[in-house]
């Protein structure tokens, strides 16, 4: 399990070297309802492809697991914290992109995305409700991910 703790830990020792990193998945959307509504295996976190160095460097008690590149990679620790991690490309409006594949297919994050929310009292940067839930598209969801967007738009009112 990925514990508010950990995933605290792991910003915490991201933002003090600089990097630049927001929430998305499960935690994302639990940061976004300010309130923890399961457990969660991983945490999926985008970062500056420019700061990847660092991000890794940072990271040098997890060891890569799983290599997806140019879309995604995983860490992993022996104690079973996983990181799901989403390099991004920004432009210089503030919007970024994401390799979708490695046929150049693109996933687009738009300027106003990058917002904060809360865990365990703690303001973390995370995306926006739009983009979580359009991050929750493309792919034949499991229970969870229902129960996600659920609460989502339960709590903020959409259909």
């Amino acid at each position: 399990m990925l514990t508010a703790e950990i995933a605290l830990d792991v910003l915490s020792r991201l933002r003090g070297a600089g990097c630049h990193v927001w929430i998305a998945g499960g935690w994302g959307d639990d940061a976004l309802l300010s309130r923890e509504t399961r457990g969660h295996s991983d945490l999926d976190l985008l970062h500056r492809v420019a700061e990847e160095p660092t991000v890794l460097a940072v990271l040098n008690d997890f060891t890569e697991s799983e290599n997806f590149r140019p879309v995604r990679f995983v860490l992993s620790r022996p104690d079973g914290a996983s990181l799901d991690l989403h390099p991004l490309h920004f432009n210089a409006d503030g919007s970024a992109t994401q390799a979708a594949d490695s046929a150049g297919g693109l996933f687009r994050y738009p300027a106003d995305c990058f917002v904060t929310g809360t865990i365990n009292g703690a303001t973390v940067p995370c995306l926006s409700l739009a983009q979580q839930l359009r991050f929750h598209q493309g792919y034949e969801p499991r229970l969870h991910d229902l129960a996600d967007v659920a609460a989502l738009r339960a709590v903020f009112g959409r259909p």
